[in-house]
């Protein structure tokens, strides 16, 4: 499930080119790509993390875990793998890759993740190896990793000029927990004020660290 009917197009044409692998549905949003999965019978579902309408991205995925534990799901993304790869994964995904890999590197992560394994860069497979051995360095809170899932998509949302009316109704929250969230991102992030944590909400966004 991808919004970007081009993306689908390319996907679509390297897993039809292999014998073993079919198509069962597409789906732009997160509302449809639920319908799809409820009404076929798949083993896969390929999951871009920026969708249109709700749920997407992250939420999708743990709503697909909690509703299709069975389900194996991989993620195939833009986004920052370092950043978001291991929130896909806690989340429920069994894989991450990027949209800039070969061919062969996504066909290798559908048919790892069909196997029942996790499929993970090798730069990111040692990071993950390295927190398990306990040799992450502590992060002061100045890190956008130290941000919740929730907080991230409010913090890339205001990055995006969105303001907080428009956050509440896109993440379907009210207000006042929007404002909470904006605290906490300010807190964590060191930002002193309204106007500092748009500035780097922008930067981060244009930076491309985010979509």
């Amino acid at each position: 499930m991808d919004d970007h009917p081009l993306v689908r197009d390319q996907l679509r044409a390297v897993v039809q080119s292999e014998a073993d692998l079919n198509i069962c549905g597409e789906a732009e949003d997160g509302y449809h790509a639920l319908g799809i999965i409820k009404s076929a019978k798949l083993e896969l579902a390929i999951l871009d993390l920026t969708l249109r309408g709700t749920p997407g991205g992250l939420d999708l995925i743990k709503e697909i875990h909690l509703r299709y534990p069975k389900l194996f799901i991989l993620v195939v993304s833009m986004h920052d793998e370092s950043l978001y790869a291991e929130r896909a994964i806690h989340a429920g995904a069994r894989g991450y890759i990027t949209k800039q890999e070969a061919t062969r590197k996504i066909l290798q992560a559908i048919r790892q993740v069909l196997s029942g394994e996790i499929y993970l860069s090798e730069k990111l497979a040692a990071k993950v190896l390295s927190k398990m051995a306990g040799g992450r360095e502590a992060h002061a809170g100045l890190f956008i990793e130290a941000l919740t899932d929730r907080e991230l998509q409010v913090f890339k949302l205001i990055g995006h000029g969105r303001p907080t009316r428009q956050i509440a109704d896109e993440l379907h929250l009210d207000m006042k927990t929007i404002e909470t969230h904006r605290s906490r991102i300010k807190l964590k992030l060191g930002i002193k004020d309204a106007a500092e944590l748009l500035q780097q909400a922008i930067l981060w966004v244009h930076r491309g660290d985010s979509d």
